[in-house]
């Protein structure tokens, strides 16, 4: 995130909002100016105000009833500039012209330390990309972007954050009337690999430079390489980051289930939480999306996938790599060579955090992978399995073969047995948003009106490292004979 002078907020009372809107101060063609659909009763059912407070806004005004208006799109903050973003991106590996078809930006927060953030409403009302749907969102999916955007911030794995839910008093219709919500989600920005790929598609290069350089000022403002090719420079940082990324999300067992290009973005950060789900049973194959019926966006393919989606950003930047395109391909193909190697290095940093390890040993890869073998032929759960390792003896699935090769790994650092333990205890979660427990609490929530389940189940993921005073059933597998989930997009 970029530091940025502070607007002068002394004329804009209200919820301490500080807008500067960049993003809208481009060209006409990044975006479409658009205004949010009125409701007939909103009402505030989830406000975040651990995150407001962090945003510099007054948590004490943004907590009363009447802030329902400004969470549900009836009002404006002072100082927005609502608009709908335009992008393209590659759905299911295909090109198609999209845009903002259910969120509105409303702005750009600047906090008291100088960060930005996106203030984007989710389903206030259709937009000129609505491509003849209602713009507006059901509960149950806004209500599960809240809890799984802030399941993932507890983890540490860079994520949108979500502000508030507001119910709209209004039902929506799927395959049944739902009731409908607007999420408030705070990113970094919204920028997409799909936003680059809109522009490349329509051969529009002024744009082209203008959206990297924008990006790298708001994202990568730090980078030093390739002072001379800010898109070359620009590319790099997001290669880097999204592999460090796909990293988290393999440690925790986390599967986006729809990894568009419109879906990546390039402030590094996960976003859009639609068929989004957590493996309980060790499988590289585990899919849950709806509408994945290939296994594309399965948890083992996500490294890949990146890896695809980021060729992509690569030719969409080929016009301003290089003025002669023969020489941009190859500075092009360079970087993305890259990926695998900056992707295994994080991916092996973060498992030998799980395991205890805390220095580099060539064998350290073919361990790793030995043991993943042994949880996918045991059906073992992912989570518990390695939140029960332990150097004193093998359990579970744990192959004791393996077992000693690890304490033996171990008994090459210097570290102590309990350095070793709080290392492992600070990498591997003992709470995660479980499947069917997600599913119970959205239940009781939307067809009954009864939050009670969310909260207690938000409250567990909020501290998904510390077991001490977790209900037991958040601690737990599911039990036996529990079908795999299945998830939906949520449009």
């Amino acid at each position: 995130m970029s530091s940025v002078p502070a607007p002068d907020s002394a004329s804009r009372p209200g919820g301490g909002w500080r807008f500067d809107n960049s993003y809208a101060r481009l060209p006409a063609a990044f975006f479409s100016r658009v205004q949010p659909t009125p409701v007939s009763h909103p009402r505030v059912v989830l406000f975040n105000p651990t995150l407001a407070n962090a945003l510099g806004l007054d948590v004490t005004n943004l907590s009363l009833p009447s802030a329902a208006s400004v969470f549900a799109g009836n009002e404006l903050p002072p100082g927005a500039d609502p608009i709908g973003q335009a992008y393209a991106g590659h759905q299911f590996g295909n090109l198609t012209r999209l845009g903002d078809g259910r969120a509105i930006l409303l702005g750009e927060q600047v906090t008291p330390s100088g960060a930005r953030f996106d203030i984007q409403l989710k389903g206030p009302g259709p937009t000129p990309y609505s491509r003849r749907g209602d713009g507006r969102a059901a509960l149950g999916p806004m209500l599960r972007e809240y809890l799984i955007s802030e399941a993932m911030h507890a983890l540490g794995i860079p994520t949108t954050r979500s502000l508030a839910v507001a119910t709209t008093g209004e039902p929506v219709f799927r395959d049944e009337p739902l009731p409908g919500a607007v999420l408030t989600r705070v990113a970094a920005s919204h920028i997409r690999v799909g936003t680059f790929v809109l522009f490349s598609a329509l051969g529009d290069v002024d744009s082209l430079r203008l959206l990297v350089e924008h990006t790298r000022q708001r994202h990568f403002p730090n980078l030093t390489q390739h002072p001379e090719n800010p898109a070359l420079a620009l590319l790099e940082g997001a290669i880097e980051s999204q592999a460090f990324l796909i990293a988290q999300w393999m440690r925790v067992g986390f599967v986006h289930g729809v990894m568009n290009t419109d879906n990546m973005a390039l402030s590094g950060e996960t976003i859009d939480y639609g068929p989004c789900a957590f493996i309980d049973t060790y499988d590289p194959d585990a899919v849950f999306s709806s509408i994945d019926h290939q296994g594309r966006y399965a948890f083992g393919n996500q490294p890949s996938i990146a890896g695809w989606n980021l060729a992509r950003f690569a030719e969409a930047l080929i016009p301003v790599l290089h003025p002669d395109s023969a020489q941009a391909l190859p500075l092009a193909q360079e970087a993305i060579r890259q990926f695998p190697a900056r992707f295994t290095r994080h991916w092996l940093e973060a498992m030998r955090g799980k395991l205890g390890l805390f220095s580099e040993e060539p064998g350290d890869e073919a361990l790793i992978n030995d043991l993943l073998t042994a949880l996918l032929e045991g059906r073992a759960d992912y989570t518990h399995s390695f939140r029960s390792l332990h150097p004193d003896q093998a359990s579970g699935p744990i192959p004791p073969d393996w077992h000693n090769r690890w304490t033996g790994r171990l008994r090459q650092q210097p570290q102590t047995r309990e350095a070793v333990l709080h290392r492992m205890r600070a990498h591997n979660t003992a709470v995660i948003p479980r499947n069917h427990e997600v599913e119970a609490a959205l239940d009781d929530a939307t067809r009954r009106a009864d939050l009670s389940r969310f909260h207690r189940l938000l409250q567990a993921v909020s501290q998904p490292y510390d077991e001490t005073g977790q209900p037991q059933e958040f601690l737990n597998p599911p039990p036996a004979g529990t079908p795999r989930c299945t998830t939906f997009c949520g449009t």
